[in-house]
């Protein structure tokens, strides 16, 4: 009896939440094929010999003829509030072709669960065998739809049944094993109930969620439907992507809070709704050209938020950073400018926001950002790394490196070995900024005075660091160089660096790996296998190189980072192009 109670307020409750759907969405993927189709042909693409012919062999013309795919294909969802579902809207060609193809893959299935199409008039359902899953279509549009809440158990479960111990004293012996097998049996008859009533309920909960679905399904299409639209993605991007910042962390918030029910500290540690506070949305766009493929991630923060970013990444870099700079354009380089003292001034109230929740009170944040900023002298502290930081990777050479090994000889006993050998080095150098007065020669004194570091001129050796190439550390007034190639940091010329400055006046982080140079020095290293050079080789021909960039000012209270992948070749899409260079190397 009190199982079928349970079942019953399952039953009702699942009936009474299934009313209404949120309107609020919480992610959108919108796949533009209106977009895409005027740079790419569909046709090309999908009948490229690679996939129809190839090791690949997909067979996708029969989804193009059911699917426009010159038209938008989207997906969207809400996972935080008490309704979590997906939803995935595909333009069609004909209704009864989906049907019948439906048809066909039923009658191809081996699942012993048989799926059920019904036709509605104004539209057409088929149920998956499993009843996880709802497709809907009419004349124009096909749904996938889902509820994707989880049916916890634990809600519900009985407690196991309590046994106190209990023993029968005679004169100097004490029997217990009646009782212990009383307890075996109850336990197990526990477990088999347990499972028993876990089965009934998950089929219950189950058989609710596919009534529920098949009821959004009615309102989706009864009066018409209306296709599914967002004003977060962008129309101009082959592929758009937003979601909401906050929600996203709910899932993860709710995997946390699970276990860390085990535990009284929960209470203190920020939940995702204090992270959303940072963060509203994030977009992440797909281009793909003749010339390029390129991702642009753009980041919503919130107003507070925003002002303490732009104040950040709004920096000028250091002038004399410049004069370091390698003449030519090295392998790849990263350089990146952020205000360090404005970092340090936004800590307090970056941490008030992440904390901010009834168990602590404002009263005691404010005692601990009062002592860490008292503690921390921000202008100063910013001086030890101002925030120019820039890291080059010039070349890939031969080295002779002394490395220690210990070896044992005939009794046992281990010795050192001393061995000189050639090996591959990357030749790199990092460059940072300090303007503190006194705090890095002092350092480096010390490290003199402690036998670290050996003067060679006007630079120091560091000690021990052979099998990296010898480290060294150069500086000069503010500027301060750690490296293992010191001839690449006095450069001839300074055509590099003022390309890098024309970078730096829009964009507060930069980078770039120049694929062609990076494959040849790596295929003359003698790293690479001589069955993976061709193949790299090939890498190298059809794309120049990566970048990356973000921007220095924030509009609208968004921050856009941009990473590009560069083609040689301007004749043809990138899409077709990147399958003509798979289809190659595959036959090769």
């Amino acid at each position: 009896m009190k199982q079928f109670f349970i079942l019953f307020i399952l039953f009702t409750y699942g009936l009474t939440q299934s009313q209404t759907l949120s309107k609020k969405q919480d992610y959108f993927v919108q796949f533009n094929g209106s977009q895409l189709s005027k740079k790419v042909s569909v046709a090309e693409v999908l009948n490229h010999s690679l996939l129809k012919n190839g090791k690949m062999k997909l067979d996708v013309n029969q989804y193009a003829d059911l699917i426009k795919l010159d038209q938008k294909i989207t997906a969207h969802g809400n996972y935080s509030d008490s309704i979590p579902y997906y939803q995935i809207t595909i333009p069609i060609k004909s209704r009864n072709d989906i049907k019948n193809f439906l048809v066909k893959k039923n009658q191809e299935s081996d699942s012993v669960a048989k799926p059920l199409i019904e036709d509605f008039g104004q539209y057409s359902v088929y149920n998956s065998g499993d009843k996880k899953t709802t497709i809907a279509w009419n004349d124009s549009h096909l749904v996938i739809f889902g509820l994707t809440k989880k049916y916890s158990y634990n809600d519900y479960a009985i407690a196991p049944p309590v046994v106190d111990s209990v023993a029968v004293e005679t004169t100097d012996i004490v029997i217990d094993t009646p009782v212990e097998s009383s307890l075996d049996t109850t336990y197990a008859d526990y477990s088999d109930n347990y499972y028993a009533n876990y089965q009934k309920e998950q089929t219950a909960f189950d058989s609710i969620q596919a009534i529920s679905q098949n009821r959004f399904i009615k309102l989706l299409f009864e009066n018409g439907f209306t296709v599914p639209t967002s004003d977060k993605v962008h129309e101009t991007a082959d592929i758009s992507c937003w979601v909401d910042y906050g929600a996203a962390l709910s899932g993860f918030n709710s995997a946390y809070m699970a276990l860390a029910q085990f535990t009284t500290y929960n209470k203190f540690f920020p939940s995702q709704k204090n992270w959303g506070n940072f963060v509203k949305g994030i977009n992440v766009d797909f281009y793909f050209d003749n010339d390029n493929a390129r991702i642009e991630e753009i980041v919503e923060y919130s107003k507070p938020i925003a002002d303490l970013v732009s104040k950040i990444s709004n920096r000028k870099a250091n002038k004399n950073i410049f004069n370091y700079f390698p003449a030519q354009k090295p392998l790849g380089y990263l350089t990146y400018h952020f205000n360090t003292k404005e970092m340090l001034n936004s800590f307090p109230t970056l941490t008030a926001e992440v904390f901010n929740n009834p168990y602590i009170l404002k009263e005691d944040i404010g005692v601990a950002t009062d002592l860490i900023s008292t503690i921390i002298d921000e202008k100063a502290t910013a001086t030890l790394f101002d925030g120019d930081l820039s890291m080059f990777l010039y070349d890939v050479a031969e080295r002779e490196v002394t490395t220690k090994t210990y070896e044992y000889d005939e009794n046992f006993e281990s010795k050192e070995v001393v061995k000189t050998v050639k090996k591959t080095v990357p030749l790199f150098s990092v460059i940072f900024t300090s303007t503190h007065p006194t705090f890095g020669d002092k350092l480096i004194q010390l490290g003199v005075r402690k036998k670290g570091l050996t003067q060679k001129g006007n630079y120091y050796e560091i000690k021990g660091t052979q099998e990296f190439g010898n480290l060294f550390i150069f500086k000069e007034k503010d500027v301060v160089i750690i490296g293992n190639s010191i001839d690449h940091i006095f450069p001839k010329d300074n055509s590099f660096s003022k390309e890098v400055k024309k970078e730096l006046k829009q964009n507060y982080f930069a980078a770039q790996v120049s694929m062609d140079k990076l494959v040849t020095a790596y295929s003359n290293s003698g790293e690479a296998k001589p069955s993976d050079i061709k193949s790299l080789n090939r890498l190298a021909q059809q794309f120049t190189d990566v970048t990356l960039y973000s921007g220095k000012k924030l509009v609208d209270n968004k921050l856009k980072f941009e990473l590009k992948l560069n083609s040689s070749k301007g004749d043809k899409n990138i899409i077709l192009q990147t399958l003509d260079m798979i289809e190659e190397l595959s036959t090769k």
